[in-house]
């Protein structure tokens, strides 16, 4: 399964998942480096950063932001 860091409140991180439901996942139990807007590939005792994922939905981002600043 799949899912994007939405945001960190407290101790827990708040997934979106790819079919748009949300969880929460104790901050614990992800990569010490991981951060909102990142992509992660969740398994049952394993959960890993997404990297190629995380830099291509970053890409679109910051390329969204540049069409729509753009004077």
């Amino acid at each position: 399964m799949k899912g994007t860091i939405d945001r960190f409140e407290n101790d827990l991180a708040v997934i979106e998942l790819e079919d748009k439901t949300f969880i929460t996942i104790n901050k614990s139990k992800l990569p010490s480096n991981a951060k909102e807007g990142d992509v992660l590939i969740i398994n049952k005792d394993k959960i890993e950063i997404d990297l190629t994922k995380t830099n291509k939905a970053k890409k679109e981002i910051d390329d969204l932001m540049d069409e729509l600043f753009q004077s």
